[in-house]
Parts: structure tokens; sequence; C-alpha cells
């Protein structure tokens, strides 16, 4: 919630913003889960990134569930908020926001907690650089 109304806002700042496609729809139209978690994991990513400083992979998903479904058109928004840096993971809820079809008020999708590790240029786990 913001401090002017009781409009609810993101937490995190944006990391990715796309249109959901009639391509990425299931038979009831609506916009797949997994088409969603994969946006999550690319916003995530970028933002683990920055914090590690270079190439990340993601190695836990934890704490998902889907609040309302997406339609197609829907402008996809996912914000990016670094809970923890420890050694060499990075621990990041994303939020996932659309707009209302209806009103234009932003509506929560979904949220997950996202954990990745640094890794080097053979994969293998690395420090992250303070």
């Amino acid at each position: 919630m913001n401090d002017i109304d009781d409009t609810p806002v993101p937490q995190g700042e944006l990391s990715i913003q796309t249109v959901a496609m009639p391509r990425d729809t299931n038979a009831n139209g609506d916009i797949f889960g997994g088409w969603l978690l994969s946006q999550m994991d690319m916003a995530g990513a970028i933002t683990a990134s920055d914090v590690a400083g270079g190439r990340v992979a993601t190695v836990a998903i934890e704490g998902m569930a889907f609040l309302t479904p997406v339609h197609v058109g829907a402008v996809v928004s996912c914000y990016c908020d670094v809970l923890e840096v420890g050694r060499s993971s990075v621990r990041i809820v994303v939020e996932v926001w659309i707009n209302s079809k209806h009103d234009g008020e932003p509506i929560k999708v979904t949220e997950g907690e996202f954990v990745f590790v640094a890794i080097d240029e053979k994969g293998r786990t690395r420090a992250i650089k303070r």
C-alpha cells in the first residue's frame, strides 16, 4: 500500500516488462503459469547478476502462489527486491503485476522467492565480490 491511499504498490525495483501474447496461453485463453515463471526467472537473474557482478544460475524457487489469471495483452511487470546476499548466493523476491483490464488499477499476480548462485566461466560456484 502507498502512503496516500489504499492502492497496492509493488515492492522492489522494476526489472522487466513485457506483453502477454496469444502464443503464451492455455486452452482457456489465460497465460500459462510456466510462461510467467520464466519471466520471473529472467527478472531475478538480471537483478542477481547485477548484485553478483557477473554470471548467475537459478538454484531454487520457493513459495509461489498464483493469485489471478493474466489476460492476453496485459503488460506484465516483474519487480525484484534483494532479500539477502551471501558468500556466493543472492536471494530475491520477484513480484509480478499487471494493470486491470477494466479500470487500470494495479493487480498483483504472483510472487516467488528465487535463489541464485554466482558462477564462473566454467560453471563453478564463485564468491560474490563486495
